[in-house]
Formats: structure tokens, C-alpha cells, sequence
């Protein structure tokens, strides 16, 4: 699947479950909703099976609850950009091309 067509796949999805109904949403609490689907995929590495394999998925099965929570990054990004009719994937190419140009580390940084 190309990103626009996740863009715009999650964007329909969300405006036909009622997500974009009424005033414009807010957007702030859309990149925060963002945050806690990263947030939720931290708990999936910090709490493991007690084997120290990922746990199962409980809403999607095949997958780990790892998979579900990146995978809800995704949506709500593509919701987003979808919403605001954002050339991210052109922004991804791009940025990923500047990338290349860049030195080791971008320049000895730390992170």
C-alpha cells in the first residue's frame, strides 16, 4: 500500500465513523492521540510474556500487541495528513533523500 493510499483510506474510515463530524478537530489533541499510540507500543515492549516474547494481540490475532499499537501510529498519522490533505509522502522522499546526504550520526550528534 502506498502512504497517500493510507492517508486517504484512513481518513475515509475515520470521517465514516463519525471522527470528523462537527467542527473542525482539534488538532493538538490529534498529535497527542498520536503520542499515546507510541506510548501505547512502549507498554507492549516493557511488559512481554514471561517467556520475553511479545504478547499476542487481543483485537487483531496473528499479531502482537507491538504490531497493533505501530500499526495505530500509522492510522491516526494517515488519518491526519489525510485531514489536512498533507503530501506526506512526497515529504518522506524527499526528507529521506536529505537524509542520505548526511554524515555519520548527522554530524557526531548523540541521538
Amino acid at each position: 500500500m502506498r502512504i497517500k493510499d493510507l492517508c486517504r483510506i484512513a481518513y475515509e474510515d475515520s470521517k465514516r465513523n463519525g471522527w470528523h463530524d462537527g467542527p473542525p478537530r482539534n488538532e493538538p489533541e490529534m498529535i497527542t492521540l498520536m503520542h499515546s499510540e507510541l506510548s501505547e507500543a512502549l507498554e507492549e515492549l516493557r511488559k512481554p510474556n514471561d517467556d520475553g516474547s511479545l504478547r499476542e494481540s487481543e483485537k487483531i490475532p496473528g499479531f502482537t500487541g507491538l504490531e497493533e499499537e505501530i500499526a495505530d501510529v500509522f492510522i491516526r498519522l494517515g488519518d491526519y495528513c489525510g485531514m489536512k490533505n498533507l503530501r506526506i509522502e512526497d515529504a518522506i522522499s524527499a526528507k529521506l533523500a536529505k537524509n542520505r546526504e548526511r554524515g555519520y550520526k548527522h554530524g557526531g550528534k548523540k541521538f
